[in-house]
């Protein structure tokens, strides 16, 4: 009888596993909709709530963003595709430890600010500095990053806020007004919760219109720049070209005397000749030194006779 049992609990358990499906979870429209991952459930009601990690270099394909991690929360589900929002995001471990050295201080801060929309963020940024600082300069960084972030999140919407922090531009802000204060060497948010969501639909507003249109001014005006120069070329052009027979006519002389310069190598020709044949008679006078001797001898036997 047990068996029996264990078998028709074995056939309950392998047709819940054929009864699940598929779901691709989307990020958001401020991402673009791009798939983030594929889940597993029974009904679609069982996946909301679930929350799925992904880094920005998976999202965009760029390596330098490697160390940022964001999190999205769904939703929604609608046929096969799970819809997202954003809950927070956050840097990795090894990058802040790569920030953070000895003998420097460290200045954090945790700020809750609403957004133009009505949404509620918890903000974690934190300063560097090359040197240990007092604690009353650190009272003043603190102060100047918590105004910085609160202007930055009431004249944005949620979506345009976290793009700038995830740009670095809400960290360069900080830094700039930091700057005025104490050399701050480096400003980074490290962290953000989602504690409530927008309270009001706001559109996010796409300046499309705007940038194509500089694009064809500053592209008109590099034209512009190109045919100046074009000009100004063509003209610096035309004047070396009427000094140019002037100067054929002086260098013409130099290439009559080029034949005579041919000749050149004939008179070096003898010379190796001279000295080689030289060079050749030198052993010959080291032999005659044996000679010298024998007729120094010679002489001498002549005058004792």
């Amino acid at each position: 009888m047990a068996k029996a049992r264990s078998r028709t609990a074995a056939r309950k358990i392998k047709d819940r596993w054929k009864a699940k499906k598929w779901f691709n979870v989307l990020a958001p429209a401020s991402f673009e909709n791009v798939t983030i991952a594929q889940t597993l459930a029974n009904d679609p009601d069982l996946i909301i709530g679930r929350v799925t990690g992904i880094s920005m270099q998976d999202l965009t394909n760029d390596f330098r963003r490697s160390h940022i991690l964001l999190y999205f929360k769904i939703h929604e589900v609608e046929d096969s595709n799970a819809h997202t929002h954003f809950v927070g995001h956050s840097l990795t471990s090894d990058y802040l430890r790569r920030m953070i050295r000895r003998r420097r201080s460290k200045i954090e801060g945790v700020y809750d600010v609403t957004t133009r929309d009505g949404a509620k963020l918890r903000v974690k940024p934190f300063a560097t500095t090359d040197k240990r600082i007092q604690n009353s300069q650190k009272r003043v960084i603190r102060e100047s990053m918590k105004s910085t972030m609160t202007k930055q999140a009431k004249s944005n919407t949620l979506s345009e806020f976290i793009r700038d922090i995830i740009d670095g531009k809400m960290g360069r802000d900080i830094y700039k007004n930091c700057k005025k204060l104490y050399p701050v060497k480096r400003v980074e948010i490290y962290k953000t919760e989602l504690i409530s969501g927008p309270t009001i639909e706001i559109k996010d507003e796409k300046p499309k219109k705007e940038p194509e249109e500089e694009k064809e001014k500053k592209e008109k005006k590099t034209d512009e720049k190109k045919e100046e120069k074009t000009t100004e070329e063509k003209t610096k052009e035309k004047k070396p070209e009427e000094s140019k027979p002037e100067q054929k006519d002086k260098k013409e002389p130099k290439k009559k005397e080029e034949p005579e310069e041919k000749d050149k190598p004939d008179k070096k020709e003898t010379k190796t000749k001279k000295t080689k044949a030289k060079k050749e008679v030198k052993p010959k006078k080291k032999k005659t030194t044996k000679e010298k001797v024998t007729k120094k001898k010679t002489k001498a036997t002549k005058k004792k006779a």
